[in-house]
């Protein structure tokens, strides 16, 4: 055999390993989240979906839904760093980057700056009800969120990796939010809809958490370390041609202007979704791909991760908001329609 048939050899027995660890710590994982939360298995596999692929999520609903226990629940589980910013009206964009502060220097007796890191230097940062504040404290978790760094009086400081920002939101029907820049709903790879749980699901909420004085908690089952691993497996996952071509025609057809656009579509759709759309939809099928057990990626992974992609990244018109047709409308028939 010769040294490239060896490489290649030892890359695969090292793929190999590296997916049974990642099998074994997806099974702990899920099952030290579902010790705390009940009945919202698709919202923990789109959020497993997004730290895999290095991406930010966003989850939509209603106050009281358990969204910022999902949030502390998972980062828990994941044995990460975890921080926890409630977005106000007069949260300041320093209160989460950090700012630079005059200190004593003991050695010289000096007056330097001194940087005090904000709660954006964790693994896991919850961005509670983000849109209760202001766009310009909003921006300012942009450059963090794509850049994994932020810049305090012209320095950048490095996140430490991973770095995800889990951002909960209020439908912006109710009182006092302020809806999201579109740039900035851009970085977010899922906009997850946090759903009333069923009759079944609430009763065993309310059956958990008031037969016992400590409510219960998740495990760490992994660690940094892994999980970039994890990551990088992640994006070693062969995707087809044909697939790779779905997926493409799939985000251009959001577009009102392009071919393949539905009547739904140019009807309701003012502006469709961008190449970056078409970037997470593949990298996220790729991470669903790996969660069910599967080294290669199908259309039906594209589909399942389609709407979660998709439904910020494309704004309705005036015609949509007056027949009370949702993104989510246009996108099912859309993906029904679609040959792959």
């Amino acid at each position: 055999m010769n040294n490239t048939a060896t490489e290649h050899a030892t890359d695969d027995q090292s793929i190999r390993a590296l997916m049974d660890t990642f099998r074994h710590a997806t099974t702990r994982l899920r099952s030290e989240v579902r010790k705390v939360i009940v009945g919202q298995d698709e919202v923990v596999e789109h959020l497993l979906i997004t730290l895999l692929v290095g991406g930010h999520c966003l989850i939509t609903g209603m106050p009281g839904t358990a969204k910022t226990l999902l949030v502390r629940t998972l980062a828990d589980a994941l044995g990460l760093s975890f921080k926890r910013v409630q977005f106000t009206p007069d949260l300041m964009p320093t209160d989460i980057t950090g700012t630079d502060m005059i200190d004593d220097d003991q050695a010289t007796g000096k007056r330097v700056w001194t940087f005090i890191p904000g709660p954006l230097f964790a693994n896991v940062v919850l961005a509670d009800e983000i849109n209760r504040t202001p766009p310009k404290t909003q921006a300012a978790l942009l450059e963090a969120m794509q850049e994994r760094s932020i810049t305090v009086r012209g320095q950048r400081h490095v996140l430490e990796k991973p770095f995800l920002v889990l951002a909960t939101q209020n439908p912006i029907e109710l009182e006092g939010t302020y809806p999201l820049p579109e740039a900035q709903l851009d970085r977010f790879l899922f906009n997850v809809i946090l759903d009333y749980l069923s009759a079944d699901d609430e009763f065993a909420v309310v059956e958990r958490f008031t037969n016992s004085v400590e409510a219960p908690s998740a495990t760490a089952c992994t660690n940094a370390e892994e999980i970039l691993k994890f990551q990088w497996l992640t994006r070693q996952v062969p995707v087809s041609e044909s697939v790779n071509r779905y997926a493409v025609n799939l985000v251009r057809a959001t577009r009102p202007s392009d071919v393949l656009a539905t009547d739904k579509v140019r009807k309701y759709i003012k502006f469709g979704a961008s190449v970056r759309a078409t970037m997470s939809i593949t990298l996220a099928a790729k991470a669903r791909a790996l969660l069910e057990g599967r080294y290669h990626v199908s259309h039906d992974d594209v589909k399942t991760i389609a709407p979660a992609v998709l439904r910020h990244r494309m704004l309705v018109n005036y015609h949509a908001e007056s027949d009370g047709v949702s993104v989510d409308d246009v996108l099912q028939q859309l993906i029904a329609q679609l040959p792959e």
